[in-house]
């Protein structure tokens, strides 16, 4: 039989990794670095045009020497920059001619948006990239879609005003059966209320007439004696 100080010090030692295990997961659910490039994954732009790709990231605990690469098709290196921490400016270790950092992470957001001069070669996948070695060394990226198209085709509403306009004519239909329904309640109280009169007044009539009919009938001669 085990002495009874070692059977603790066991039961100590395999709890010991639940506990790290929790002390863990609530560490990684207090660091968590987001990368986001808007609602619109997918961006339009014309052939020899500027086209801004939009980037923001967001960190629980803060950031230093905070690294970030843009990849065009998930391989190709377009700009890489590195951050020491929020009060500084991006720095640039290395950018493609055609491209040029816009964003700024000393504002409100965490901005490393880029903008590019494209042509129809550069139609693809655009990868925003960040490593934060604060939150240890937390990966995480966002990809925006980019179609270069020699131009802009408008876009056809035909189905937007169809739908708008079945949906305020069944707006204004119920409208008008609401209004009618009114109008026939407010016949009908009114028909009820002439009708209540008249019954009152009739009922009123036939009293008098029998209360004059019992007067005549008192007013005979007593039978002489």
């Amino acid at each position: 039989m085990a002495p009874a100080g070692g059977s603790g010090s066991g039961s100590g030692a395999r709890s010991w990794p639940a506990a790290a295990l929790l002390g863990f997961h609530l560490f990684a659910m207090a660091v968590t670095l987001e990368v986001s490039v808007g609602k619109n994954h997918l961006v339009m732009a014309l052939n020899g045009s500027e086209v801004q790709l939009p980037c923001i990231f967001t960190t629980c605990i803060g950031f230093k020497d905070l690294d970030f690469t843009w990849y065009y098709n998930s391989t190709e290196v377009i700009y890489h920059g590195n951050i020491k921490n929020k009060a500084s400016e991006p720095t640039m270790l290395y950018a493609d001619p055609r491209v040029r950092l816009i964003g700024t992470t000393t504002g409100r957001e965490n901005n490393i948006s880029i903008s590019i001069f494209v042509d129809f070669d550069d139609a693809g996948k655009y990868t925003c990239h960040v490593k934060n070695p604060k939150e240890m060394n937390a990966e995480h990226n966002a990809t925006i879609i980019l179609k270069v198209v020699q131009e802009m085709v408008p876009m056809d509403n035909t189905l937007t005003r169809i739908i708008v306009g079945t949906v305020g004519g069944l707006v204004g239909l119920l409208i008008l059966i609401l209004i009618i329904k009114k109008i026939v309640l407010l016949i009908l109280k009114k028909s009820q209320e002439k009708k209540k009169e008249c019954l009152v007044s009739s009922s009123g009539i036939d009293n008098t007439e029998n209360g004059l009919a019992g007067s005549k009938a008192g007013q005979k001669a007593p039978p002489k004696a």
